[in-house]
């Protein structure tokens, strides 16, 4: 969701704390703010403060800019009333953000009273509160027609233990898990997640011991949790998600991965509006064809053949065979077919040939082994593993990617988009209100980077070669593109960017490299995806030194990061599901050269052309020129 005037938030626990500084922030966005609270004295002083921020948005409005309502969450009642009086006024609710909380003030184990400071009071406060203001929220929103976002405030110790308050510690841990379990109402328009900053400096962290606050790094900025909830309300792809923020770790999505992989029983499979016709029956050769590596060289015409196997059957147990219908052609081939991605010496690359070449494709299951419960023949599927240039593959089941049609725009989202999505994540750890440089923009993985920075709410500057690549780029969003056959990409940077660049995406490598690092900012990030100006010369793959690199990062704080795909396959799927969620939505625009490549014969011509400099777009060869495509159904 675009923070921008005219929309509306309510704000519980909104005149202290985190819930003030939040008040503040929508209202320099033009948000209009109902403000909950039970103190009167504050509510109104910040209602004040909140309705002078939105009047520069606002003046000539007849509606109040901000509201004020004393209220305790834990009334129903009063609650109910005022979500009405904000629905009355601003005709729908956007935003929702439960803040009020109140710790224990007597151990819950010496406590022998129901009144307002007990054990009780506080699960009524931060957790039965948060369950029925969330309820409220959801038929307000609903009660409008809007799409909406609801935030629940959380916290550090609902993640792990706190043992000096028990029950607030348990109240947190309610939250994140009640937050979390209503990732279904994203289906309906309306997001849930939950924020769980460490202690942050307000009036109820302030009794916690200076000590332990200076153990854990500190007291979290209020900026930090600020940018954390407006990401959770940007990013339409962040639903039933927990943000955990610390001072020694920053921002970070709870629980990781391989915790995620724990409870996770079964491969989430993709959800989209559009689904796929798939086929009951295909027709199975005996023998089919596929490129192989027979010799190890960067020239990939010359390292590789196409040749005639058997296929066998039966099928192995938990494994597919896959009929591909589009493989995906990659700068990285020709590093392949050279034997660099093999560890050892020399002799054992040698001693693997030969071996199956192509990193990518999509395609529909043709055949499946036993124990493989949860495919069926037809199933439109993609994968990642080496053997794509082939008309069928067979690949064990764990495998397989989920997606809902075999089409050359999902092939460009494997390897070049989830390059991008997971290397600008987790490499770069990609913020809001930066500047992103993305290299060889105008390609596979470049196109992807620009809109994912873009949509992350950042300023996107991008290289290319070429006035169509330049076209392209600007109607993908691209802020500033500089075409470096017309324009110098280091004078340029020098002039416009003169106090550097944040976030660097490079694939290039070389002197380009050279000029990415000059132009990075105090606390700037370069990721290496690739250096594909290296990867074809008369040697093939030439290392390259450089020179006072630690000196250069170590006097501006500067990180260089690596990023190789494999390493991350763990979120293949996620980051999978996400981006065809954004193509589907028509938040995400994919481009596919058109260019034709048909059969296995072309796969090396389309190696070729990829590093001609001359494609546009991710680079698709049609295995099956037979293939039909099932229409799509909305």
């Amino acid at each position: 969701m675009e923070l921008k005037p005219g929309l509306s938030a309510i704000v519980t626990g909104g005149a202290s704390g985190i819930g003030k500084a939040l008040s503040l922030a929508l209202a320099k966005k033009g948000v209009f703010v109902t403000i909950v609270d039970l103190s009167e004295e504050k509510g109104k002083e910040i209602a004040l403060l909140v309705g002078k921020e939105n009047e520069k948005f606002h003046s000539d409005l007849r509606i109040p800019t901000a509201l004020f309502i004393k209220c305790d969450v834990t009334n129903t009642r009063d609650i109910a009333a005022a979500f009405e009086k904000h629905f009355q006024t601003y005709g729908g609710l956007d935003i929702c953000i439960n803040c009020a909380g109140i710790p224990s003030s007597v151990p819950f184990h010496k406590d022998k009273t129901d009144s307002d400071a007990s054990w009780r009071q506080v699960v009524r406060v931060n957790l039965i509160a948060v369950i029925d203001c969330t309820r409220l929220a959801i038929q307000t929103m609903q009660a409008g027609g809007k799409r909406g976002v609801i935030i629940n405030l959380g916290s550090a110790s609902g993640l792990y233990p706190m043992y000096v308050d028990p029950i607030y510690s348990a109240t947190k841990g309610g939250v994140v898990l009640f937050s979390r379990s209503l990732y279904p109402f994203k289906r309906h328009g309306i997001r849930i997640n939950v924020l769980c900053p460490e202690f942050v400096e307000t009036d109820l962290s302030l009794k916690m011991d200076p000590k332990f606050i200076e153990l854990i790094g500190g007291f979290v900025p209020m900026d930090m949790v600020v940018n954390g909830a407006f990401e959770l309300i940007k990013d339409e792809n962040v639903a039933g998600k927990c943000l955990w923020i610390t001072k020694r770790r920053g921002m970070e999505y709870w629980p990781s991965p391989a915790e995620e992989r724990k409870y996770l029983v079964n491969p989430s499979k993709l959800k989209s509006r559009l689904s796929y016709s798939a086929h009951s029956k295909l027709e199975i050769p005996h023998t089919f064809e596929k490129i192989v590596v027979h010799t190890l060289t960067h020239n990939f015409r010359n390292a590789t053949k196409i040749v005639r196997t058997q296929l066998n059957f039966p099928i192995k147990p938990q494994h597919v065979l896959v009929k591909i219908l589009y493989a995906g052609v990659n700068a990285s081939d020709v590093n392949f077919s050279s034997g660099r991605y093999f560890s050892g010496n020399a002799k054992d690359v040698v001693s693997r040939l030969p071996f199956d070449a192509g990193f990518e494709a999509v395609g529909l299951v043709a055949a499946i082994g036993e124990s493989v419960n949860d495919l069926k023949i037809g199933t439109p599927v993609a994968i990642m593993t080496f053997g794509s240039y082939a008309e069928f593959t067979m690949v064990h089941s764990k495998h397989i990617l989920y997606v809902p049609r075999p089409d050359p725009e999902v092939v460009a989202m494997l390897t070049s988009g989830l390059t991008a999505s997971i290397a600008l994540e987790k490499a770069a750890q990609m913020e809001s209100g930066k500047v992103v440089l993305v290299t060889a923009a105008a390609g596979g993985t470049g196109q992807f980077a620009v809109q994912l920075a873009k949509l992350a709410g950042n300023m996107v500057v991008a290289t290319c070669g070429g006035e169509q690549k330049a076209a392209l780029l600007k109607a993908l969003g691209v802020d500033r593109v500089i075409d470096y056959k017309e324009e110098d990409i280091k004078t340029v940077l020098k002039k416009e960017f003169p106090k550097g660049v944040d976030i660097i995406y490079e694939s290039v490598g070389g002197e380009m490299f050279d000029r990415c690092l000059n132009a990075l900012a105090i606390y700037g990030r370069l990721v290496v995806i690739g250096m594909i100006s290296q990867y074809q010369g008369e040697h093939g793959w030439q290392p390259s030194n450089y020179t006072g690199l630690c000196e250069k990062i170590l006097a501006k704080s500067q990180t260089v990061a690596g990023f190789f795909l494999v390493q991350y396959s763990h979120l293949w799927q996620r980051h999978l599901e996400r981006l065809f969620d954004l193509y589907a939505s028509g938040k995400l625009k994919v481009s596919v050269d058109q260019k034709k490549f048909l059969g296995l014969g072309s796969v090396a011509d389309a190696v070729e052309y990829l590093h001609s400099g001359k494609s546009q777009g991710k680079v698709v060869v049609c295995i099956d020129a037979t293939f039909n495509p099932q229409p799509s159904k909305l």
